[in-house]
């Protein structure tokens, strides 16, 4: 199922014990767009200290008290690796996390971008991103200083959207299938430009990423995205309105690399 990003964060976390805290941030690979890591405030228990939990340590998802489970102790997560939010993840501080909880690292698989391997080891094409439109294994699209490709949801959210001529709006969400955690798409509020209107924008049209400059680039035209249609948060994305979505857009792939 969908689910908006901005409303996943303060969803609480429960250990098999007690509470944990609460989800703050996610962090995603911006070459697959797949969320790798939650970020966790766990509150006054632990110094108001942040931890890290990959999306296959999330259990059950309880919506009415809105809370993932986790198979997990307090005293397990305290005494986990500690990380600085305040600096980029790098792979050893993620090797670390593994190896304290004895997971399979997502990039020891060596998957291809648009495919995932934290689910319990599972092997399956993201199904928002056709199989190949980027080449590149995930081990091989690191940069050489060990950088995996981490951005942060909360930080990229307000990014301006540059569509091929021009500026058309900015990003106000994401909306995350929780049952592989991929980014399906960016919400878009195109107030900039023309009033009232939200629309959704898939990665396979985000041409490049401009991380100093703040912005998403297109490699589409502003009056593609003005005929897109109108995203209204109470329709239900489903495979029908997907599929509309990928016709409308014309299965478009990025033009180059993120």
């Amino acid at each position: 199922m969908l689910r908006n990003a901005s409303v996943i964060n303060g969803y609480a976390i429960a250990a098999s014990d007690d509470r944990l805290g609460s989800v703050s941030d996610l962090l995603f690979d911006d070459a697959s767009w797949l969320v790798r890591w939650i970020v966790v405030e766990a509150g006054s228990w632990l110094s108001a200290r942040k931890v890290l939990l990959p999306p296959s340590a999330l259990g059950h998802l309880d919506l009415k008290e809105e809370q993932f489970s986790v198979r997990l102790t307090r005293q397990q997560v305290k005494d986990s690796p500690g990380i600085d939010t305040d600096l980029p993840v790098s792979r050893q501080m993620e090797t670390g996390i593994y190896d304290y909880y004895g997971w399979s690292p997502y990039w020891s698989s060596s998957l291809y971008a648009g495919d995932y391997g934290y689910m319990g080891g599972a092997m399956a094409g993201s199904p928002h991103l056709s199989p190949g439109w980027n080449e590149k294994p995930i081990a091989g699209a690191q940069r050489n200083d060990g950088d995996p490709h981490l951005r942060s949801v909360d930080a990229v959210t307000g990014y301006h959207i540059h569509a091929s001529d021009g500026e058309i709006g900015h990003v106000e969400d994401f909306l995350v299938e929780d049952a592989d955690w991929s980014i399906h798409y960016l919400v878009v509020d195109t107030k900039n430009w023309w009033p009232a209107k939200k629309v959704l924008i898939s990665p396979r049209s985000a041409r490049k990423i401009d991380w100093a400059g703040k912005l998403v680039n297109l490699n589409v035209d502003r009056q593609r995205v003005k005929d897109s249609p109108e995203y209204d948060a109470s329709t239900t994305i489903d495979r029908a309105y997907e599929k509309y979505f990928a016709d409308y857009y014309g299965d478009t792939r990025p033009g180059g690399t993120l």
